[in-house]
């Protein structure tokens, strides 16, 4: 690794993706090299609830940080179009406890009003509290339309069918965030790809399962014979839990065949399990370091939540915290296994349309009592940071390739890099 390249690296500041969270799992190859592993890297993260106070006389912790280093700069640069006048507002669809929390310190830090406005995917037809006019988001509040010169964003549900891409009204994260890949693991997937042929010859590299993009629903049962029967099947445009499927046997996978999915479009991942069984890819077998085993000698699989944001010296960190799957992982599978049990560890609970909650059973923090059992050490939270950056600076760079000099998205590229006809028609221009 070169140190300068490095250095670089740290110091860049984002122009499009200003706030991200990676999901990051700690594994092992046979030869037992250790690296950390992205799985994926968010737009509009969750994460500040489960954070531990670094400074017990701090309340606001890292949320204030975020806003204070990112959020507040952001509104301070000069946009062409763009208006001092208006309000500040935060748009959401889900995690009211954390998005209230930014309302507030936001109004705290700017001292003003903060408009808290839901706008949810699958409500659209009754959205009728917020418009576009002339390029500026407009919300209806208190019998009154307000224009808002800034707005928070946390939106995690097909943001770009509601909210547009070209937008006088500044946005944390814009929406070319999420359809560069901080809500598109497709696009995500060919820009680590590109940038990793850059780092190459720095001793650099985004750590990624083997991904096969653009896969038809009728090629998937190929592409998971070949990676020896066990792979992680994505729709790409999913999240929260949503539209992951780990397939360790031929039940799982009929199962997934047999989903009427309206999307067209897929990747297929090598999947990291167990010693004994994990998927076959160019780059040998990884399996899951796992926590630290309890009494009963039963190791879980953990992930690892790292949030960034750029600021103008740098990428930096604010939260990290880790979540375990439902049941120990095993040594030996068989048809009847439950691979989403032992491997999935996404929090997230959909109960209905718009009504979300979350396993918090599962939730280890990084406290006295948690992080000891994650079985990690210093040096990687270090590379899942690094991970994180690089992760983060290639989705930034896809987003500046999609626009052009005019500073217009360039739908024929990224038509060209995602040509999922129902994708396409869900984006608001």
């Amino acid at each position: 690794m070169k140190r300068d390249k490095l250095e670089e690296v740290l110091d860049y500041e984002c122009k499009y993706f200003l706030w991200s969270g990676a999901d990051l799992i700690n594994s092992t190859s046979a030869g037992g090299k250790r690296q950390m592993v992205v799985i994926e890297n968010n737009s509009c993260p969750s994460g500040q609830k489960s954070m531990p106070l670094v400074d017990d006389n701090k309340e606001e912790g890292s949320y204030r940080l975020l806003i204070e280093r990112t959020f507040k700069p952001m509104l301070k640069k000069r946009k062409t179009g763009g208006s001092t006048q208006g309000k500040l507002g935060l748009i959401y669809d889900k995690n009211y406890m954390e998005t209230s929390g930014y309302a507030a310190v936001i109004a705290d830090v700017m001292q003003e009003p903060v408009l808290l406005i839901p706008y949810y995917s699958d409500m659209k037809a009754s959205n009728t509290h917020i418009k576009v006019e002339e390029d500026f988001i407009w919300v209806y509040v208190e019998g009154q339309w307000h224009k808002l010169r800034a707005a928070f964003r946390y939106l995690t549900q097909k943001p770009w069918n509601r909210l547009p891409l070209h937008s006088k009204t500044r946005l944390l994260n814009p929406i070319v965030a999420c359809l560069a890949g901080g809500r598109n693991k497709m696009v995500a997937a060919k820009a680590y790809d590109i940038y990793n042929a850059e780092l190459e010859d720095h001793g650099l590299k985004i750590n990624i399962p083997e991904t096969i993009w653009d896969v038809a629903k009728d090629e998937i049962p190929l592409w998971v014979q070949k990676m020896g029967g066990q792979a992680v099947i994505k729709i790409p445009y999913s999240n929260a839990g949503q539209g992951v499927f780990t397939i360790i046997n031929q039940a799982e996978l009929d199962a997934f065949m047999d989903l009427d999915i309206e999307y067209e479009r897929f990747i297929v991942q090598s999947l990291i399990g167990n010693y004994n069984w994990s998927s076959t890819s160019s780059s040998g077998k990884f399996y899951h370091v796992g926590t630290i085993p309890n009494a009963k000698g039963q190791t879980y699989v953990t992930d690892l939540r790292m949030m960034v944001s750029s600021t103008p010296q740098g990428i930096k960190p604010l939260c990290v915290y880790s979540r375990r799957a439902e049941v120990p992982l095993a040594d030996a599978i068989d048809s009847g296994s439950d691979s989403w049990k032992m491997l999935g560890t996404n929090l997230s609970i959909k109960y209905d349309t718009n009504e979300w909650g979350s396993d918090t059973n599962r939730l280890m923090l990084m406290d006295r009592r948690d992080f000891n059992k994650l079985g990690i050490g210093m040096d990687d939270l270090i590379e899942a940071y690094i991970q994180t950056v690089l992760s983060t600076i290639a989705i930034d760079r896809m987003c500046q390739q999609l626009f052009n000099a005019k500073g217009r998205f360039r739908m024929r590229l990224f038509k060209s890099l995602n040509n999922d006809n129902t994708l396409l028609n869900e984006i608001m221009l």
